[in-house]
């Protein structure tokens, strides 16, 4: 399975707010860090904030922090939120594809459903927090001190 561009961002977003260790980093120098265009981690770190899972303040001072309710956030949660629930592959044929003509009898459609939920299920236990301890938090904090300087 292949993340959303837009949720893999969500997660390194996350990432790079758990181990912030200086002042709140602002969208536009994540998106920097990152290497993604500006508009694209708006977008993203607006639906963090609508989530819950990000605190972002504006103007002088102001900045993104992660909150309580983000460190413990399950990454399959994230991930189910950002990917939608939408199947694996479109045997409905909805994004301008025919239906599929094996759609009221194949026995794929189920099985990658099950691989799906069963990929969902392992992400489910493990948190924000655990995913940047040793040694994954200070090399998230090396790239954010990258060629902008800290």
């Amino acid at each position: 399975m292949r993340l959303l561009r837009s949720t893999d961002l969500a997660l390194r977003v996350l990432m790079r707010l758990a181990v912030a260790d200086d002042a709140a980093p602002t969208t536009r120098r994540v998106a920097e860090d990152m290497d993604v265009p500006y508009t694209h981690a708006a977008k993203v770190v607006a639906e963090l904030q609508h989530l819950g899972l990000v605190d972002a303040r504006r103007g002088r001072g102001g900045g993104l922090t992660l909150t309580e309710k983000g460190r413990t956030a399950s990454v399959g949660a994230v991930v189910r939120t950002f990917e939608g629930d939408g199947d694996v592959v479109d045997c409905e044929g909805t994004s301008g594809t025919a239906p599929c003509p094996l759609n009221s009898g194949c026995h794929l459609r189920g099985a990658l459903r099950r691989a799906q939920e069963a990929f969902y299920a392992a992400l489910d236990p493990v948190t924000v927090a655990e995913i940047v301890t040793a040694p994954t938090g200070p090399l998230l904090l090396g790239i954010s001190r990258g060629p902008h300087g800290a």
